[in-house]
């Protein structure tokens, strides 16, 4: 008898606690505004992304009615502004990709010794000191450096180099690999920190050093990350202006030597941007045109990091 008293009891405030019609409708209806918020949210960046590859290919066609894609993806000349004109965008896409590469060999090696440190080496107390020092580079606006670049680098760079321009494509790309380090070495970091310990462990167990358990074991286990740190360096290098258009100059140059002085990318849009230029005319489409090429470079990245991470994710399954 005092079994089923107790079961009654239960049952009865198992109803009393039950939420009334009107409140479940209430959940239900706040649980469909916060999903047409987020979809909102997520529609936002798509037409926005969607709207900024719409202005690109369609200003772009206005330049390409001009010049052809075989003169623009081939030519080794490009001064639109010059009469007669020459449209070939190679000068630009050299300098970008050599300012860029200089910036990777100062930021992916440093970047990664620095993560392997942090995450492997440092003691807790130190890696709370320092991670945080290491962020604060990436807080330094890009014009800083840019002049740091051309009033300190370029003129200490030239006590040894005697042939360095005083604009050249060799002191913006340390400067800007000192300035994508943080990225790098952060996100390589935080891959190296999630690795399992088991890992770790299991390697000692077996006689490894912890050397060898570092770059053997832990380092390949992270590589995913890693290489996502790196490409995402590599795509905010490709995309810097204030460093190369202060220290790099502004010359389009097809050449491959970092001594002289290179023009990119983002430093012709911001100079044409900048500058006296007739709307409706050649130079004034070139700005899409180039932004255009800028916009498929950074998407090939992004399509390259992508398949790295699958890779690697299906190598470790």
């Amino acid at each position: 008898m005092a079994l089923k008293s107790a079961n009654s009891t239960e049952v009865t405030q198992a109803v009393v606690r039950m939420p009334t019609a009107s409140a479940r409708k209430r959940v239900r209806w706040e649980e469909r505004i916060v999903r047409v918020f987020l979809f909102l949210c997520a529609a936002l960046s798509v037409l926005t992304t969607s709207a900024i590859v719409f202005i690109l290919f369609s200003q772009s066609l206005g330049f390409f009615r001009k010049a052809s894609v075989v003169e623009f993806l081939t030519g080794t000349e490009w001064a639109p502004l010059f009469n007669p004109p020459a449209y070939g965008v190679l000068p630009l896409v050299t300098g970008t990709l050599l300012t860029s590469l200089i910036a990777m060999l100062v930021a992916g090696p440093m970047g990664l010794l620095v993560a392997v440190y942090l995450s492997e080496y440092a003691s807790p107390r130190l890696r709370r000191v320092v991670k945080p020092v290491l962020e604060v580079l990436a807080g330094i606006p890009t014009v800083v450096y840019g002049y740091f670049a051309l009033t300190f680098v370029t003129p200490l760079l030239q006590k040894f180099i005697p042939g360095l321009e005083g604009f050249n494509a060799l002191s913006a790309g340390l400067v800007m690999g000192i300035m994508i380090l943080p990225t790098v070495a952060s996100l390589s970091e935080d891959a190296l920190y999630a690795v399992p310990n088991s890992l770790r462990y299991g390697s000692l167990a077996l006689g490894a050093t912890r050397f060898q358990t570092t770059w053997g074991v832990v380092v390949p286990a992270a590589m995913s990350g890693i290489s996502a740190s790196f490409i995402l360096g590599v795509a905010r290098a490709v995309g810097e202006t204030m460093i190369v258009a202060i220290a790099a100059g502004q010359q389009a140059n097809f050449t491959f030597n970092p001594l002289r002085a290179v023009e990119t990318m983002t430093t012709y849009i911001v100079r044409i941007a900048m500058g006296d230029v007739s709307y409706g005319s050649p130079e004034y489409y070139s700005l899409f045109a180039v932004g255009l090429l800028l916009f498929l470079i950074t998407l090939a990245l992004n399509l390259i990091s992508e398949a790295v991470r699958r890779r690697y994710k299906g190598a470790r399954a």
